[in-house]
């Protein structure tokens, strides 16, 4: 499964929006800085769906604030 997600970094607070199904908006505090901001959207994004962190990952936009975080199926870890 594949989110789409747009970042706001160094907000006033972390915070999630879902826009759709597939679309969220989250603001992070951390900073763009050595991959902060990358780590807190996935801890953030993993704590909302109730996920493991180990299973998302930025598939797309490490370095941009559109990303696109692909959710591995905990089947296809065993």
């Amino acid at each position: 499964m594949k989110l789409f997600i747009k970042v706001k970094p160094n907000a006033v607070a972390n915070k999630i929006e879902q826009v759709d199904a597939t679309h969220f908006a989250v603001a992070v505090t951390a900073a763009p800085v050595k991959g902060q901001a990358n780590a807190a959207v996935i801890e953030l994004l993993a704590e909302h769906l109730k996920f493991p962190k180990s299973l998302l990952t930025i598939k797309r936009g490490q370095k941009s604030k559109q990303k696109t975080i692909e959710i591995q199926n905990k089947q296809t870890l065993l």
